[in-house]
């Protein structure tokens, strides 16, 4: 049975962390300022990049540079072919890419609160073409008038930007706290976006970490963004339990916890933010409220969802603590385990909170201090919180068990890779600049894998592991992928500030 709260004896782990030196790994993470390396630096072991240019590994494609200068991007969006808009972190700039030139002038320019994981992170544009949808409640304005839609997430500062300052990833100075994580709608009117829209304002306190921020427009029209539990345990916010912090919550599997926020899982609303209709009551937990818009939860974090242009379903990433980074199918009403479980194993104490293990190498399930994994043998799934039933738990698709900061998920609904590659899913991640690539059985609820990969895992970071799923390298940091118009494939590089295309060498 596993416990709603995790405590231990503090005396002894602090005995552990001082031998371990687990310290002198902790504090490197504070003198890193940046976005997702301070915030991935605690959750993996990272194998070597490649230097220079990244590395497809088919011979056949490569990698060419659309668009550089760009600071801290985090997310893009099409407006049509060679047009798109990217994000920045921390400058709080929506910028304008026109035929790979930046716009003198950005879209939008918006003090945000930027420390840690905040900041501008995430954007979607609505296609606006034929489709269909019910609960699309502005598709004649749309339509007809051609307005653009052109849907933000981000951390809005109270001040100017970077006014929060957070000394901790669970505490600000007070008078510096944001006014909340928020999503707007805008209208974009020729060189700028106009009339905001607030569709949700979501808690930006205490924490500054695990925010989520990746947004899409589903096939029914409706919005989907992904939002992450507010707390990441590092600094010891939790060696005394979770009981007065934000994972406290039902959302996080916490039977008596406090009800939710609209953190920790994956919500959808209208384009107008209203909660959509599901089976003639408004909602799939609850009519009212903000758990009437949460579509999944039990998620810690997640920078990555998409949907599969065949089958329509939902699927995303999570990031692990020290361990357990995931792919799941993300069906209405899925319960992603977090805190009871992630991965395939038992969160059975707080240590396993952490997002860094007490021992070398600071990442993986391992049992005790040997280097044997645990295998999958099932979690009492008696304590997971199902809001009267509504929430089903299943287990991720596949799992990285030695983290990797696993980012973006896109399905390449293209053949201009190649017909091999044509509805196929990719996904990145953050501290290897690597790029993966997955088949989908014929149904589109299972991901195939050829020789390597055996139990829908990787155990190591080792190189000749992650080769049956590895497609490209190099890239230093993926934090979005998108397919453009043209149908190939686009990679966000936040260190480098470089947006790429992916492409075949025959036509370069």
């Amino acid at each position: 049975m596993l416990s709603n709260t995790y405590t231990a004896s503090f005396g002894f782990l602090s005995f552990m962390l001082l031998i371990c030196g687990l310290a002198t790994v902790y504090s490197m993470s504070f003198n890193i300022g940046e976005f997702w390396s301070y915030f991935y630096l605690a959750h993996a072991t990272s194998i070597a990049n490649v230097e220079g240019q990244p590395h497809i590994n088919d011979k056949d494609l490569e990698a060419i540079v659309v668009v550089e200068g760009l600071k801290h991007p985090t997310s893009m969006a099409f407006l049509g072919p060679n047009d798109f808009v990217v994000l920045e972190k921390k400058t709080g700039m929506v910028k304008r890419i026109l035929n790979g030139t930046i716009s003198e002038k950005p879209l939008l320019d918006v003090e945000v609160a930027n420390e840690k994981e905040r900041g501008m992170l995430g954007v979607a544009i609505p296609k606006n073409d034929n489709q269909s949808g019910g609960n699309f409640q502005k598709e004649n304005d749309f339509l007809d008038n051609h307005l653009t839609y052109v849907f933000l997430y981000y951390t809005e500062s109270s001040g100017k930007d970077g006014n929060d300052d957070c000394p901790l990833v669970n505490y600000c100075k007070e008078g510096t706290e944001p006014k909340g994580n928020r999503l707007y709608r805008y209208d974009l009117e020729q060189d700028k976006l106009a009339n905001p829209k607030l569709l949700l304002d979501l808690p930006a306190n205490p924490g500054s970490d695990h925010l989520g921020g990746a947004v899409v427009i589903g096939p029914d029209r409706n919005v989907y963004l992904t939002t992450g539990d507010g707390d990441s345990c590092s600094y010891h916010s939790c060696d005394k339990g979770v009981k007065d912090t934000v994972l406290n919550s039902q959302t996080a599997n916490v039977e008596s916890g406090n009800m939710p926020e609209g953190r920790g899982g994956i919500l959808r609303i209208t384009q107008d933010g209203l909660p959509v209709s599901e089976e003639r009551q408004k909602g799939i937990f609850h009519e009212d409220g903000i758990l009437s818009k949460y579509y999944a939860y039990g998620i810690r974090n997640s920078y990555g969802i998409d949907f599969d242009p065949l089958s329509g379903k939902l699927w995303d990433t999570e990031n692990g603590p020290a361990f357990g980074d995931e792919i799941n199918l993300v069906k209405p009403g899925f319960n992603s385990g977090w805190m009871k479980i992630q991965g395939i194993w038992p969160i059975s104490n707080y240590t396993l909170l952490y997002p860094q293990r007490l021992v070398p190498p600071y990442s993986g399930y391992f049992v005790s201090d040997n280097d044997e994994f645990i295998s999958g043998k099932g979690v009492d799934q008696k304590d997971l919180v199902d809001f009267q039933g509504q929430g089903k738990y299943s287990d991720p698709e596949f799992i990285w068990n030695m983290t990797v900061g696993v980012t973006a998920l896109k399905f390449l609904d293209s053949n201009k890779l190649g017909e091999k590659y044509k509805n196929d899913m990719f996904v990145a991640d953050y501290n290897n600049g690597n790029l993966y690539h997955f088949d989908l059985n014929t149904d589109r609820t299972k991901l195939v894998f050829n020789d390597g990969v055996t139990d829908r895992m990787v155990h190591s970071l080792q190189k000749e592991e992650l080769d049956p799923i590895l497609f490209g390298e190099g890239f230093d940091s993926v934090t979005d992928l998108e397919v453009g118009p043209d149908g190939y494939l686009y990679v966000v590089s936040y260190k480098q500030g470089k947006i790429f295309k992916i492409i075949p060498t025959s036509i370069k």
